[in-house]
């Protein structure tokens, strides 16, 4: 047993300067590589992160501008759509006016038309009452002349 352990002490005695050299070789990597690649891994997040955030701030102006284009939009086809009606209610009136102004024309011409049939009828009515008369008149004489012949 005693051989094991100065085999063992002389293992550990000639691993000493393996042991040096990668304890050296640990801290010269983590110097010299890895702090340098964990400065630049910092700095790309960093970048990453800041670019997430314009990114993100872009997006949020866009959508309120998407917004407020959504309201004008609706606005100004509020309007037109006001402007429009108020077109068409103008058209009814005037359409209404036009037609009671015909209504009011026909109804001065029919007017003067029955005043004209109305005249028209009472002078053939004259007509027929002194064609009547003149006609009973030579009926009368006829009679009367047939019975002087007769």
């Amino acid at each position: 047993m005693e051989q094991t352990f100065e085999a063992l002490g002389g293992i550990l005695l000639k691993a000493i300067p393996t042991v040096v050299i990668i304890l050296f070789l640990h801290f010269y990597f983590k110097n010299m590589l890895f702090a340098p690649l964990r400065k630049v891994l910092k700095q790309r997040d960093e970048l990453t992160t800041g670019a997430r955030k314009a990114a993100e701030t872009s997006l949020a102006n866009a959508e309120r501008k998407a917004q407020e284009y959504e309201e004008k939009l609706s606005a100004a086809r509020a309007e037109v759509y006001k402007q429009q009606e108020d077109i068409r209610k103008q058209w009814l009136q005037e359409q209404a006016a036009q037609t009671a102004e015909a209504r009011s024309r026909v109804e001065g011409v029919v007017k003067e038309a029955r005043t004209q049939i109305a005249a028209e009828t009472e002078a053939a009515r004259q007509n027929l009452l002194q064609a009547s008369e003149a006609l009973a008149d030579q009926i009368a004489t006829r009679i009367l002349t047939r019975q002087a012949v007769a």
